[in-house]
């Protein structure tokens, strides 16, 4: 999943860490991004597919964009979402080794890829954050191989819950967004859609969550034993 980093003033905690803007790195990457071109992409639109030429890194203005794997046999496999102030299409090879897609209708910057790799060679400071925010990435990897591979379909449902909220950057929040489909989130978690809203409907029985009309706020009633249910 080498695709999804973040950049932002926040001290907004993703896979891939925390990158300070206050520093001067960031800043000198910044201003570029800010005279960078904005593109605007609708839901369920692509920002780049598995193949295509590695071109340009993306950072989320707007919206949420599922980072995902296409299997052979044409399933899809959702390995993260991305959120404001995430970058996407960071790696090593000359092609993207993973689609992009928004769930959401959304806004992205783009920036040359060669540019940010040479901005890297020349700064080590950034250079060596790229390098603990791929390590922070690789860790969250093995995190969501141990969700799948060995949690309950309510431990991965609640997990990703809690995941959610630590992503808002408000710890104390007790209402998370589901800007995606209800097919997006079984396609990260390995379950089947119906798997997923059976879940939601079961933790909300049991006065942990309540899901409000429209399904895209649920409000977390009681964190602690949605933390003890993803048996964190």
């Amino acid at each position: 999943m080498l695709a999804v980093h973040t950049l932002d003033a926040r001290p907004f905690q993703t896979p891939l860490g925390r990158l300070s803007r206050s520093e001067a790195p960031q800043r000198s990457l910044e201003d570029r991004l800010a005279h960078a071109t904005v593109r605007k992409i609708e839901s369920k639109e692509h920002v780049f597919c598995e193949g295509d030429p590695r071109l340009h890194v993306f950072r989320v203005e707007e919206g949420v964009i599922a980072i995902y794997k296409t299997l052979c046999d044409g399933r899809r496999r959702i390995i993260d979402f991305a959120y404001p102030g995430d970058l996407l299409g960071l790696g090593v090879l000359d092609e993207h080794i993973l689609s992009a897609q928004a769930t959401t209708a959304a806004k992205v910057r783009c920036f040359s890829a060669a540019s940010l790799e040479a901005m890297a060679e020349n700064d080590a400071d950034l250079a060596l954050k790229l390098y603990k925010s791929v390590c922070q990435e690789l860790t969250a990897t093995r995190s969501l191989l141990v969700t799948v591979g060995q949690r309950s379909a309510v431990e991965r449902v609640a997990a990703f819950l809690l995941g959610l909220r630590r992503r808002s950057g408000d710890e104390a929040g007790e209402t998370v967004t589901l800007a995606m489909r209800r097919s997006d989130i079984a396609d990260l978690l390995g379950l089947t859609i119906e798997t997923v809203s059976r879940t939601l409907t079961k933790l909300r029985t049991m006065g942990v969550i309540d899901v409000e009309l429209g399904g895209t706020t649920v409000m977390l009633r009681d964190v602690a034993r949605l933390t003890d249910l993803a048996n964190e």
